[in-house]
């Protein structure tokens, strides 16, 4: 049965659902910083998923990214998936703009994160909502 580790519990809010994977938003209002998790139980790498989650996966990670270069103008979409503190499989995809904080760095420890607010998280639902696409289901508004 899949369950969502614990720290991206913690570090993230619930957007909703592709077919194959979850749609986090890390709590991290410097960048438009999204997360996939393939709702698959005890899968800690890419090649532990079948062919079709496979392809799945890349085919929700590419759309999702297509999605927020437009909606949010994105100079350059970073796609990652490294598990070295999370073990769980995720994959990263995030929003980047030559000016911001971190550019051209990772985002990765180099500031500390500062928490969206309700309003700002229902803003970027309502970016999202028309654009995700059909197989795209939005979770309850929990803000």
């Amino acid at each position: 049965m899949f369950m969502l580790d614990t720290r991206l519990q913690q570090d993230t809010v619930l957007i909703g659902d592709f077919p194959l994977c979850r749609v986090l938003l890390m709590n991290d209002a410097n960048y438009p910083w999204f997360i996939l998790v393939p709702r698959r139980a005890d899968v800690s790498e890419v090649f532990h998923l079948s062919n079709a989650d496979q392809a799945g996966l890349w085919a929700e990670t590419t759309h999702l990214a297509e999605v927020l270069r437009d909606v949010f103008s994105a100079d350059k979409i970073n796609i990652a998936t490294l598990g070295n503190v999370v073990g769980q499989l995720h994959m990263h995809v995030i929003a980047r703009y030559r000016e911001d904080m971190a550019w051209p760095a990772p985002v990765w420890g180099r500031h500390p994160a500062v928490p969206y607010t309700d309003a700002q998280i229902m803003a970027i639902r309502e970016r999202l909502g028309s654009v995700m696409g059909s197989e795209f289901v939005f979770s309850e508004v929990r803000v």
